[in-house]
């Protein structure tokens, strides 16, 4: 590779500016307008343009895959896992445009969306379950539990941003060393192979990010109480026919 994503390219006094800023400054230009352009004329009739129609699949399966994980209603969920699917998928994708490094092959932007999803767990658990709720299963099952479990929030962060930045970063090293040596063929292949690996990394990420918000969300009814038994308290009693 001929630089680092984290390399200045502008500098004043305290202020930096390097590629990575920079290119998540593009991406998140490309994703507001992009939003504006397809969402400027939503109609409800059968005859929609193309863009409606691929956003609508999208939200569709978005939604469909938080309500199989979290098994809750995902519409509080959809906005800020949405975000970071899709975020992350185009940061990715537009790795097939000369001269662009994905953020993503940089440290600090991974980073930067585990903490986004270490600061999300517990206010979604707090909203969903309030506070003293929540804070109690950091001593569960025994007080003596309470350092593992912050040990345990800690490590599963640092593991998202680092899962998430040595595939994306590995994929630009392999790409730039084969370029090297075969300079046509074996480096399109790998530009191929690098976008599937992109779409699954961010389909990883927003999937665990799903998984610890819902794992936050949960609400224990107490070991007596089934879903079974809830299900069929909450049914309007059946009257008996002769």
């Amino acid at each position: 590779m001929n630089y680092l994503p984290d390399e200045p390219l502008w500098q004043w006094e305290f202020i930096i500016l390097n590629r990575t800023i920079l290119f998540t400054w593009l991406v998140m230009g490309f994703l507001v307008f992009g939003s504006w352009l397809i969402t400027r004329r939503l109609t409800s009739s059968t005859k929609m343009s193309r863009g409606q129609n691929l956003l609508e699949v999208l939200v569709l399966g978005l939604q469909n895959q938080i309500r199989e994980v979290s098994q809750q209603d995902p519409g509080s969920y959809l906005p800020f896992v949405g975000t970071l699917f899709i975020f992350i998928v185009v940061s990715n994708a537009l790795s097939i445009v000369p001269g662009y490094q994905a953020p993503t092959s940089s440290l600090s932007t991974t980073a930067a969306l585990a903490m986004c999803v270490f600061v999300a767990v517990p206010i979604y658990g707090i909203a969903q379950r309030g506070i003293a709720s929540y804070l109690r299963q950091y001593i569960s099952p025994s007080p003596l539990m309470l350092p593992f479990n912050i040990i345990g929030e800690l490590s599963r962060t640092l593991a998202l941003a680092v899962r998430l930045y040595g595939n994306m970063m590995s994929g630009s090293v392999i790409g730039a060393i084969l370029l090297g040596f075969v300079p046509l063929f074996v480096p399109i292949l790998m530009q191929a192979f690098g976008l599937l690996t992109g779409m699954i990394q961010a389909y990883i990420f927003s999937v665990l990010a799903m998984v610890y918000i819902a794992s936050a969300t949960q609400v224990n009814h107490g070991p007596g109480v089934k879903e079974n038994d809830l299900e069929e308290d909450s049914r309007p009693p059946q009257t008996e026919k002769n």
